[in-house]
């Protein structure tokens, strides 16, 4: 093995008082919308009487874990002003967010806007770890480069590792309720590997689901499952052997009732297998739905039982937390799912993320000319100015000046 790889990772802390005082108001001066916390105070909501009510969830946007992340990256950057400082991909989902800290010569290492490679790090380089963490092998890479590093990574992400380390160490194979291709998922599944000895199968869906445990009850053609699920198992996953003993874990930002009804399912599929009374020797289950979500789409569902005539949920689109609000949405009622204010061309036309089709598609007449009730959600990685925006516009169309509307 090179010399390299014994190289030290060091770890900067920059979470002192002197340091993020000046962060916090910095990042405050960006993101914060004083509109927002008129509106937070006043109920949640706004109403003009025969024109437009807008009524805001109760839980929405930055979570404390977007929240630390953001403040790590500008405080790495106001510690070494002239220092080259490098991050391995999105901070979080949110391309104004990401845009800021590109702003801020910080270099990206991979992404579709990378400029900069990991070849490119010398010793002693700064590098920012995202709040969805990085896999074991990029962690080694770093090692052997020898660079200090920032780790924004969310806490509820590395609750998530322990735990498939966990079941790793005991030989069950970590079933992952979430996107394979997700930057989360990629760095949860590599844990479940980490001593060299466990597995994992990432699911994403209630059919794939569904396919497994019949699977599971069954048996089935192991060739037509390995090319079924390829891109989403462990190096030598063998279905016949690896799902005897299976945990299931998953993606912190997944709907909460979907990823318990895999585990359901998954469960009722080992009892079946294995009988309940030796349910224990084969299942494992924990929660790890992170807060923040969970308070998001509670707050959500309260909202979609309250009278609206439309939903705008606002975030990054390829944002999992913000994409599973607007499925909450779209059962019920019609949504939109725009990134900032500037997809509201006018009354008559609204540019939104259709995730279905995985485009930008346009509705016509999609703000009714009457007084209409309009509801607003935003996933944990929208800041509060890009709300603003969004109410700042509506009130707009409606011919509505907010300063006049929101007066102390």
């Amino acid at each position: 093995m090179p010399d390299a790889v014994h190289k030290k990772l060091e770890k900067i802390n920059l979470r002192r008082p002197d340091i993020m005082e000046t962060v916090q108001a910095q990042v405050m001066s960006h993101y914060r919308s004083e509109l927002v916390e008129k509106l937070r105070a006043r109920g949640h909501q706004i109403v003009v009487p025969g024109k437009i009510t807008i009524k805001l969830a109760k839980e929405f946007g930055f979570c404390y874990g977007v929240e630390r992340a953001i403040d790590l990256a500008y405080a790495a950057r106001g510690v070494f002003p002239d220092q080259p400082i490098y991050i391995l991909g999105e901070i979080i989902h949110n391309p104004e967010v990401n845009d800021q800290i590109r702003a801020m010569g910080i270099k990206f290492l991979t992404g579709s806007e990378k400029n900069a490679d990991i070849n490119d790090l010398k010793e002693g380089d700064i590098v920012i770890i995202p709040a969805f963490g990085t896999d074991i092998k990029t962690m080694e890479q770093l090692k052997a480069k020898g660079v200090r590093f920032v780790d924004t990574t969310c806490g509820d992400v590395m609750s998530v590792w322990k735990r498939v380390r966990q079941y790793a160490s005991e030989s069950v194979t970590s079933i992952i309720h979430g996107k394979s291709w997700h930057e989360e998922t990629k760095a949860t599944s590599s844990r479940a590997m980490a001593n060299g000895e466990g597995h994992y199968l990432v699911l994403f869906t209630l059919i794939e689901t569904d396919y497994v445990c019949n699977y599971i009850v069954n048996g089935g053609d192991k060739k037509e499952f390995l090319e079924k699920f390829k891109g989403a198992y462990s190096d030598g996953f063998d279905p016949d052997l690896h799902l005897q003993k299976i945990g299931v874990a998953n993606q912190t930002t997944m709907l909460r009732g979907e990823t318990e009804e895999v585990q359901r399912r998954l469960r009722t599929a080992m009892a079946k297998k294995y009988g309940e009374e030796n349910l224990n020797l084969h299942f494992r289950f924990f929660d790890t739905i992170c807060g923040a979500t969970q308070d998001r789409q509670d707050a959500l569902q309260q909202l979609l039982n309250e009278p609206l005539n439309l939903l705008i949920v606002i975030g990054g689109y390829n944002s999992s937390n913000t994409s599973h609000l607007a499925e909450m949405g779209e059962a019920k009622l019609p949504t939109y799912f725009i990134k900032n204010a500037s997809k509201i061309v006018s009354d008559k036309i609204i540019i939104h993320y259709n995730q279905h089709l995985q485009k930008e598609v346009q509705t016509e007449n999609w703000l009714p000319q009457r007084e209409s009730v309009v509801g607003i959600t935003a996933g944990a990685s929208c800041p509060n100015n890009l709300i603003e925006e969004v109410i700042v516009k509506l009130l707009e169309l409606k011919g509505i000046n907010a300063n006049e509307v929101l007066r102390d």
